[in-house]
This record gives structure tokens, C-alpha cells and sequence, in this order.
């Protein structure tokens, strides 16, 4: 197979997965601004169960974390799905 050819298709691959991806293009900074705006950090502390929503929170302690916490991360993309466009939030 060329390997440009090779390149292109998973470009292309990879544009299509990225279509449907609602969180394309969003910024974690910009998902916890929206979230901290409409709900609050102890709204936020209840709904995530996250220490750094709870205790002296900040911005950029939480964008430490979350960058750091792949199962808090998710957490919050959930949370951010489920306010801004209706997606029900997983079963745990």
C-alpha cells in the first residue's frame, strides 16, 4: 500500500471519528468554566465527588487534577455532556 495513500485514509479515518465527538474542538478549561459557572464549585463537589471541588477550589488546581486524573477527567466530561447536550451519564 502507498504510504501516502496509507495517510490520507487514516486522516480521513480519523476526521469521521472526530465528527462525532461532541467534545471536539472543547478545551478542558472551557468545559470546567461552563460547568463552574452554571452549577458552582459545591454543586460541582456534590455531583463529581471530587476533592478539589470541595476544598479551596480553584481553576487552576482543578485543571491540574483533572489533566492528571483520567477517571476524574471523564467524570467531569460526563457531567459536561449531560448538561450541554442531553447526554444521559454512564452507569457506574
Amino acid at each position: 500500500m502507498n504510504l501516502s495513500l496509507a495517510h490520507e485514509t487514516g486522516i480521513a479515518q480519523m476526521a469521521a471519528t472526530q465528527i462525532n465527538n461532541p467534545l471536539h474542538g472543547i478545551t478542558l478549561e472551557k468545559m470546567l468554566s461552563e460547568l463552574v459557572d452554571g452549577l458552582g464549585w459545591a454543586e460541582m463537589g456534590r455531583r463529581v465527588g471530587i476533592r478539589c471541588f470541595t476544598h479551596d477550589p480553584s481553576m487552576s488546581s482543578s485543571l491540574r487534577f483533572l489533566r492528571r486524573t483520567p477517571w476524574a477527567r471523564t467524570k467531569v466530561e460526563a457531567l459536561y455532556l449531560e448538561r450541554r447536550h442531553n447526554v444521559p451519564a454512564p452507569r457506574e
